[in-house]
């Protein structure tokens, strides 16, 4: 299984941005990435009328969507949590998941000053490194929200290198 990194903060501090500027520079290093996004809301792939939306209401448990290139699956599951998801990123090097802050994993804390001003995980003894655009003090190393590449290696290094 995956090391997981959790991207974690208050709604519109730039978690997904962050993530979308992190996994190219994941990538260009020779990583495959996977990502779980956590939400509140009801997903809307599987449309009312459609097929899948028929084989699932005939009872089907898991229904997979494909076409050329990609699929998407949907999947009865008692649990939306990072343990009970992980096994379905088995051909990747790295997930990361944006929210999911009430897990037990690593965390990283997007801090925008725009937004807020206080971090949520300060005492999470899982919260691994902030990234902001403030100058605060933490126990946990800080990255600047446009830095990457420094973000990259921090999480090369603790999660994709093998020691020494």
């Amino acid at each position: 299984m995956p090391p997981v990194v959790s991207i974690v903060g208050r709604s519109e501090s730039g978690k997904t941005t962050l993530i979308e500027i992190l996994i190219p520079e994941l990538k260009r290093r020779g990583y495959r990435i996977g990502t779980i996004k956590h939400t509140h809301h009801a997903l809307e792939i599987d449309q009312t009328g459609k097929d899948s939306s028929r084989h699932r209401a005939a009872g089907a448990h898991t229904v997979i969507l494909a076409s050329s290139g990609q699929i998407a699956m949907i999947k009865s599951t008692p649990s939306d949590s990072v343990t009970d998801l992980i096994g379905y990123f088995n051909d990747v090097d790295l997930l990361i998941t944006e929210g999911y802050k009430r897990e037990n994993t690593p965390k990283i804390e997007v801090l925008r000053t725009e937004v807020h001003t206080e971090l949520l995980c300060r005492n999470d003894p899982g919260l691994i490194a902030v990234a902001t655009d403030a100058d605060i003090a933490v126990h946990v190393p800080v990255f600047r929200l446009d830095d990457p590449v420094a973000i990259a290696v921090f999480i090369e290094q603790r999660f994709l290198r093998p020691p020494g």
